[in-house]
Formats: structure tokens, C-alpha cells, sequence
């Protein structure tokens, strides 16, 4: 069992998908990630993916978004496999952090050569079930008959004697 940052509050109303070491760059996967913090994940698959509005090209990085994708498909299939409502769920949490850069090198002139180097990432993602929430009914609140302060003076007298 691998082991998430967050632990949800109610584990029977969540599910997670988690992926480590994907090729996928580091900076631009935060920022999409955090993009699609708190939202429902009907809402954020349509950010993700982009195609409001009938235009080619999308707003996220291409390969981020694609990756996000995949694992909030995956987190939804956790949620069937849990009988979760998925048109209930909330990103609660998504976490991206920095894997292990891997190496290659690149030849330069004079005989030199420079690394060249990737920023893979791990990406984790915590959904919840949101509760509907009931609006309190209204109570009837009797109210008073406002009185003058010459009424007011002349019952206080009154309860006195």
C-alpha cells in the first residue's frame, strides 16, 4: 500500500489514484493541477481537456492535461468500484511533486558533452463524495409590537407599585 501525503476525512466518501515517476514535466503539470483544485470532476475533465468553445488548440500543456486526464479517469473508476456517486465528486486534494531527473547527455563542439535532463513527477489526487446540502428551515419568529417609550415608561411604573 503506498502511503498519501492527506489522509481523507471520511474514507468511505473518497477515493484516490496516485502515479509516481511519470515522463511528464514537473512545472507544467503543478500549475494544470492546480488549475483543477476544489472542482467537480465532470467540471475539470472539460478544463482539462480544453474544447470550449470549438477552438484547435487547448490552454493547458498538452501532455499534462493528457496525464491529468488518465488519472482523474482512473480515480473514477475507483469511485464505481467503490459505489461512490461520481457526479458527486470533488477534487479534495491533488498533490504533484519532483521524481528523480533522469539523465541523457547531449554532445556539444569541441569535444564536450552537458547533461540533458528530465523533470519527471509524481502526481496524487484525493476525491470526495460532497454531501447535498439541506437548507435549514426557517423558523416563524413572533414578533414584538413595537411600543413608544411613553408606554414603555408608563408600564415600568406600573409593574413597580
Amino acid at each position: 500500500m503506498v502511503r498519501y501525503s492527506l489522509d481523507p476525512e471520511n474514507p468511505t466518501k473518497s477515493c484516490k489514484s496516485r502515479g509516481s515517476n511519470l515522463r511528464v514535466h514537473f512545472k507544467n503539470t503543478r500549475e494544470t493541477a492546480q488549475a483543477i483544485k476544489g472542482m467537480h470532476i465532470r467540471k475539470a475533465t472539460k478544463c482539462a481537456q480544453a474544447k470550449q468553445w470549438g477552438w484547435t488548440q487547448g490552454r493547458w500543456p498538452k501532455k499534462s492535461a493528457e496525464f491529468l486526464l488518465h488519472m482523474l479517469k482512473n480515480a473514477e473508476s475507483n469511485a464505481e468500484l467503490k459505489g461512490l456517486d461520481v457526479d458527486s465528486l470533488v477534487i479534495e486534494h491533488i498533490q504533484v511533486n519532483k521524481a528523480p531527473k533522469m539523465r541523457r547527455r547531449t554532445y556539444r563542439a569541441h569535444g564536450r558533452i552537458n547533461p540533458y535532463m528530465s523533470s519527471p513527477c509524481h502526481i496524487e489526487m484525493i476525491l470526495t463524495e460532497k454531501e447535498q446540502i439541506v437548507p435549514k428551515p426557517e423558523e416563524e419568529v413572533a414578533q414584538k409590537k413595537k411600543i413608544s417609550q411613553k408606554k414603555l415608561k408608563k408600564q415600568k411604573l406600573m409593574a413597580r407599585e
